[in-house]
């Protein structure tokens, strides 16, 4: 998977760019969120134009059975993990990023 040129179906040999380049992203550890609630940490190995993500070290943070808006703090391995691109709703790089609490949440 590589994520640099995507070719046309049809006609010629015409090159077009892909719409989202995660090169810069390749072998460094991203937060990617699934359709569902889902949340999976993991080194990006690879990609291709439809989002299909490659994940090496795979972990996924787990919610609350009751409350899927709540983080237990409990992780569960993946190891190597494709996630098909249809299921991808964001992509965030690890560094640099932290989290805050929401200001609009009654705070009882």
């Amino acid at each position: 998977m590589s994520g640099q040129l995507s070719s046309s179906g049809g006609s010629g040999n015409r090159q077009r760019p892909v719409v989202l380049d995660l090169s810069k992203h390749v072998e460094r550890s991203v937060l990617v969120k699934l359709v569902g609630g889902r949340q999976i940490r993991g080194t990006l190995k690879g990609w291709d134009p439809l989002v299909n993500l490659v994940l090496d070290d795979a972990v996924e943070e787990l919610r609350d059975p009751t409350d899927p808006y709540i983080l237990t703090g409990k992780e569960r391995k993946l190891g190597l993990l494709v996630a098909r691109g249809t299921s991808v709703m964001t992509i965030c790089p690890t560094d640099g990023m932290e989290e805050t609490e929401n200001p609009f949440v009654d705070q009882e």
